[in-house]
């Protein structure tokens, strides 16, 4: 069973920068897809970045040129760059994975993200 770990959340100014990172265990080959939604109050939980086994990338429209994800395959981690950050990405940040392309989606337990003066 995959579970994923989030690290990195916290406070930071407009204009700031913060790196969050994420962790996948149970799985013995790396993950089709890890990425990275997000959840602001009263709003539905959009996309902000993902980044499957073959190199490709889908980043949400509001954080493209700002943010950037990576991953290491072997060892199922995902890290979400993130620059030039304004009040409007404050959120809940979810890692995301997927075992394979036809699999079931699994959620990391969040972790908040807050910019502001």
């Amino acid at each position: 069973q995959v579970q994923l770990v989030e690290s990195g959340g916290g406070l930071v100014q407009p204009g700031g920068s913060l790196t969050l990172s994420c962790a996948a265990s149970g799985s013995n080959s790396p993950l089709y897809v890890m990425g990275w939604y997000r959840q602001a109050p009263g709003k539905q939980r959009e996309v902000v970045a993902t980044l499957s086994t073959g190199g490709h990338t889908n980043y949400g429209d509001s954080v493209k040129g700002r943010f950037t994800i990576s991953r290491v395959n072997a060892q199922n981690t995902a890290t979400l760059q993130m620059t030039s950050l304004e009040p409007e990405d404050t959120a809940v940040y979810f890692c995301y994975a997927r075992r394979t392309a036809l699999a079931s989606i699994v959620w990391g337990q969040g972790t908040q993200v807050t910019v502001a003066s």
